[in-house]
């Protein structure tokens, strides 16, 4: 690990500032993605700035009847809150399929939402990677490709984003609030916050620089049954092959997004119309356009048979 400075700042304002002024900073709280990366020479930061001390940890209803939660709110405490349970079940079931008890009860609400990619070239300093590298080429491509993007993929990168919360996030029509170094404040939808790889995969989010995640809004609850479904190699402790969060009435209508295909949680709205005609035509719609490779092939019908099993858990 490289040398660093650290400080901790008072305000969403004065943090982000302080990251927009020193170069190559980053902020931290939990840190668990980030001290990974920086033990492994793969986030370098020269200044760190310690957010933990700005009071966003609480979960607060708002005045929609919808719910605001803080950044710093830990993924444990959010998993378990009882709103969060009651109303918003697939963000619960979301978050207590990722990682281990240890690493939710430091995991943040916005580290989970910026957590970086898990694809094995990124994390190989020896391999060309255009995240780590931008232009150095994507070894991917031509690698093994098995937990890799199917849908959504670029020339340039084929990596997923690998968090279990911001799929339900997704289904839920969650909205990302921030703030910049000018102290500005601003609201990003969920569906616009992770970006598409394209010629820029290293741009991982709309946040400019030095902009700080401050809170996550969810809408007032739609009802229906929740459902998080993660298909993975081994039962705990592992990123999703494929994972399904689902919103589902009885009318058999609903919404639905899919993880560990892309790079960003995907979801398509034209897919949810034909949910009633069940798991095939809907995966038809998800995976239009889809370019996986032959490592990764599998994942379009694992995507159907895990869709399918949501929607006869839903009816049953």
């Amino acid at each position: 690990m490289k040398t660093f400075t650290y400080e901790r700042a008072k305000s969403p304002a004065e943090a982000a500032a302080a990251v927009s002024r020193n170069r190559n900073a980053k902020f931290i709280a939990g840190g668990t993605n980030l001290l990974d990366l920086m033990k492994l020479e793969i986030e370098t930061p020269r200044h760190l700035v310690d957010v933990n001390g700005l009071g966003l940890d609480k979960i607060e209803a708002t005045e929609d009847g919808g719910l605001r939660v803080g950044a710093l709110v830990r993924n444990t405490d959010l998993a378990s809150h009882e709103t969060v349970r009651r109303d918003y079940g697939v963000l619960s079931r979301a978050l207590l399929a990722g990682a281990s008890g240890q690493l939710r009860n430091r995991a943040t609400t916005a580290g989970n939402l910026l957590q970086r990619t898990r694809c094995p070239y990124f994390y190989d300093t020896n391999m060309a990677c255009n995240k780590r590298n931008p232009g150095s080429g994507c070894s991917a491509l031509e690698g093994y490709s098995r937990q890799l993007g199917v849908v959504g993929v670029s020339d340039a990168c084929i990596a997923t984003n690998p968090s279990d919360m911001n799929v339900a996030l997704r289904v839920l029509d969650g909205q990302v609030e921030t703030v910049k170094p000018d102290g500005a404040a601003r609201t990003i939808p969920i569906e616009d916050f992770h970006r598409l790889p394209g010629d820029t995969p290293h741009i991982e989010t709309a946040l400019e620089a030095g902009e700080i995640v401050t809170a996550v809004t969810l809408p007032k609850p739609v009802g229906g049954k929740h459902f998080y479904r993660k298909v993975r190699d081994r039962a705990s402790y592992a990123f999703a092959l494929v994972s399904v969060a689902a919103i589902l009435r009885e009318d058999g209508s609903g919404h639905i997004a899919v993880g560990g295909v892309a790079h960003k949680p995907w979801r398509v709205a034209e897919a949810e119309a034909d949910l009633k005609r069940g798991a095939g035509p809907v995966t038809e719609r998800l995976m239009a356009g889809a370019r996986p490779t032959k490592d990764s092939a599998y994942k379009i019908p694992l995507t159907e048979r895990t869709l399918s099993a949501v929607l006869n858990e839903a009816r049953s």
